[in-house]
């Protein structure tokens, strides 16, 4: 229990080195742990009570889940197109139907459709004992009336909505449905009804949508009918009004040119051939007898057959001349007849000159009755092509009309298709089956919930019982802030009980007669010498002796911040155990506004420090003297009315009495008063060697010590350390483990003492 005197600044010193050091915070967190465990233990046992009180009295749900998939490989009936077009499926399509499995719409199609609202799950208490309780209360605060039909169906769509679940799982184009139910069968069957319910709205939206695009068909076809009809009777009008005749996809007048003009080309190349056979007649009539080439040609049989008796008589001719002479009437003859036929040839060739002049004249004005008739086409054509102009633009029309006329008819046709034949990309891969198990409350989850948020908690309350403990429960929270050594810690005695012994025995027998209302406490270092609140005073007692080799340690002085903080006890204890050691003491009541101490010892005497002070009395008279430990007790006196106490301690009397006590005992103890209500205190420093400062462990605020302390350097300069009264041993061990009953009750097992 002995505390080695420090150097302040070296104390301070050691924790400055220490502060920082993860190790160092590691070990305030489990000093924290270790001090406020009980408060811990306590938090985290209540919250496992109340997880435990909940798992028994809440009642168990079942989920069941049922799995549907969007289809993309989705057949279209007749492989026909929507009417309205279909859409990829991708994310934020998944992402949508999810929506509309959670919209109201498909919620009251349940509500409905299963008659959840007369199911008092749905409409009447949220089950256990807390929808009991909201129930209760609720009864009390309504008005009386029956709900609605619309308030029971608003009711059971906030339950039916809490209690289901709809999720995407993961990237897939599954969805998950499931419902929470306090009877599993009706969970499963609220699931698959929601499956179904979806189903049965897109079924029905797509109906709706198709009904809706037909009747907008419907409307448009008869509108469009009307436009091709007028488009197309607008181009028959055309044409009549223009003389526009069309005959085989071609128009007449193109017709006529492209025939006219082929007629020309004809025409002309008859002339040309007709001109080729003139100019060769005429060139085969310069020759005197046409070749046989020419002959030939011409393929007249009549110019053959002159020519070849032309061509005989020459031959005989020739061979009468040479035989008979030129002359010769034979020869002659034969060559009148052969100019004869000569003239017969030119006749004939004359006749089929005139022949081919009579064609090549025929030819130039067919030619030119072609032309004429061509000119006159081409300038029909060319009012007929500004006429097409728009023509073509009508036709266009009538086309474009009669086009969407034909589509609007067959999407039509497809749509009453549809209506009679509606598909859904949705449908169910898994569906809902009754659950075995509770889905809810899990017990280890809750279980381990309940222990987890109790242990932080109770570490946050711990916390907050650290910040906000501003008292003194360990030594080095003295030395830290006071800058002072504790030199002891003194355990709590607790109430006092009467042991039938008089505390007055030892005392003069003038006493003798008067009881000591606390004999225990006021004698407790003598009647339990191996306590463990007598060693703490042994330690006090260690630390006054080793300081008096630095300096003259007489006179001490006992006090506190605030009242009954256990001072007089420590006095009285501590005087006790100086005497029944040998040494004269003398124990001082120098408390004068508040002689509690004289009231405990010796409540009859009638004589003093006021009186020896004043002079009214000697010293010797005062003085009681305890017969057993010969501890001598000098009173305070007569003290009631007395107004300036701290002029008599501060009085030359005062220091007078106290030399005298001086040079006649070893030991002098002062009981003084507290030092935050009076100032009595301050006023004997002159005198007093050093101060014995207790603070009452766990109670005395640390910002009030710390100020009076600060406000008295005088006493701050000889105090010779701090004393911690009135610890919980049990509590001080998980604060300062050394300081605990373990180690004392351990070493003084052997001599059977057991605090």
């Amino acid at each position: 229990m002995l505390q080695v005197n420090k150097p302040t600044s070296e104390i301070n010193r050691d924790f400055a080195e220490a502060d920082g050091s993860p190790s160092q915070t590691l070990t305030s967190y489990l000093d924290i742990i270790r001090r406020q465990f009980p408060t811990m233990v306590a938090i985290v046992s209540a919250c496992v009570i109340l997880a435990l009180l909940y798992l028994f009295t809440a009642a168990p749900l079942f989920t069941s889940t049922a799995s549907m998939v969007i289809d993309t490989r989705k057949v279209q009936l007749f492989q026909q197109q929507s009417v309205l077009g279909d859409i990829a499926v991708d994310s934020a399509t998944v992402e949508t139907q999810v929506e509309i499995l959670k919209s109201e719409n498909i919620s009251l199609a349940v509500i409905r459709d299963l008659h959840l609202i007369e199911d008092p799950e749905f409409t009447g208490s949220g089950g256990g004992m807390l929808g009991s309780l909201v129930d209760f209360i609720g009864s009390f605060l309504s008005d009386g009336h029956a709900p609605s039909e619309f308030e029971l169906t608003r009711k059971a769509l906030e339950r039916f909505e809490k209690n289901r679940m709809i999720k995407r799982l993961g990237l897939t184009y599954v969805m998950e449905i499931g419902f929470t139910s306090k009877d599993p069968t009706k969970a499963s069957k609220i699931a698959n009804s929601i499956a179904d319910a979806y189903i049965v709205d897109s079924l029905e939206a797509k109906y709706q949508a198709t009904r809706r695009a037909s009747v907008w068909l419907q409307d448009r076809i008869k509108e469009l009918r009307t436009q091709a009809s007028a488009a197309q009777k607008a181009v028959v009008d055309f044409k009549t009004a223009n003389n526009i005749v069309d005959t085989g996809g071609r128009l007449m007048n193109e017709q006529q040119l492209a025939e006219v003009n082929s007629q020309l080309v004809m025409a002309h190349a008859a002339t040309a051939e007709a001109k080729a056979r003139m100019d060769r007649i005429n060139d085969i009539l310069k020759q005197e007898i046409p070749d046989a080439s020419v002959a030939d040609a011409l393929k007249n049989d009549t110019i053959v057959k002159l020519r070849g008796q032309y061509v005989d008589m020459a031959s005989k001719e020739s061979i009468w001349s040479m035989k008979y002479g030129s002359d010769h009437l034979a020869a002659v003859n034969l060559r009148r007849q052969m100019a004869e036929i000569k003239k017969n040839v030119i006749d004939e060739l004359k006749r089929i000159q005139e022949s081919y002049k009579s064609d090549y004249d025929i030819a130039m004005t067919r030619e030119e009755a072609i032309k004429s008739s061509l000119a006159n086409v081409v300038s029909e054509s060319q009012l007929t092509n500004q006429a097409q102009v728009q023509l073509r633009e009508l036709e266009s029309n009538a086309q474009s009309y009669q086009a969407m006329y034909d589509n609007f008819l067959q999407r039509y046709m497809e749509s009453v298709q549809q209506q009679s034949f509606p598909i859904t990309e949705a449908r169910v891969i898994s569906a809902a089956t009754t659950p075995l198990k509770k889905s809810y409350p899990k017990t280890l989850i809750i279980l381990a919930a309940a222990l987890g948020g109790g242990l932080i908690l109770s570490f946050g309350a711990a916390m907050a019982r650290e910040l906000s403990d501003k008292v003194f429960r360990t030594t080095s929270q003295v030395e830290e802030i006071l800058g002072a050594n504790c030199i002891s810690i003194l355990p709590t005695l607790g109430a006092a009980t009467s042991t039938g012994k008089d505390f007055a025995r030892g005392l003069s027998s003038k006493l003798s007669k008067k009881a000591n209302p606390e004999p225990d406490l006021l004698r407790y270092v003598v009647d339990n010498p191996l306590s463990r609140f007598s060693e703490a005073v042994r330690s006090l007692k260690v630390a006054v002796d080793l300081n008096s080799i630095i300096r003259e340690n007489r006179v001490l002085a006992t006090t506190s911040t605030l009242p009954n903080e256990g001072k007089s006890t420590l006095s009285t204890n501590l005087a006790q155990l100086m005497a029944h050691g040998g040494a004269r003491v003398i124990l001082v009541d120098a408390d004068l506004r508040n002689p509690s101490l004289s009231r405990a010892l010796v409540p009859d005497a009638k004589l003093g420090l006021v009186d020896v002070v004043g002079k009214k009395s000697q010293l010797a008279d005062a003085i009681i003297v305890d017969v057993q430990t010969k501890l001598s007790i000098l009173p305070a006196g007569l003290t009631s009315k007395l107004l300036h106490t701290n002029e008599i301690l501060a009085s030359q009397a005062m220091h007078a009495l106290i030399t005298q006590l001086r040079s006649q005992f070893d030991y002098v103890v002062l009981d003084m008063p507290p030092m935050a209500p009076v100032v009595d205190v301050r006023v004997t420093s002159p005198y007093v060697d050093s101060y014995i400062f207790v603070v009452e462990w766990g109670k005395t605020n640390i910002d009030v010590v710390r100020h009076n302390l600060r406000g008295s350097p005088e006493i701050q300069d000889k105090l010779l350390g701090v004393v911690l009264n009135k610890a919980d041993t049990k509590a001080l061990a998980r604060y300062e483990s050394y300081h605990g009953r373990y180690y004392y009750q351990k070493y003084y097992a052997r001599y059977g003492y057991v605090e």
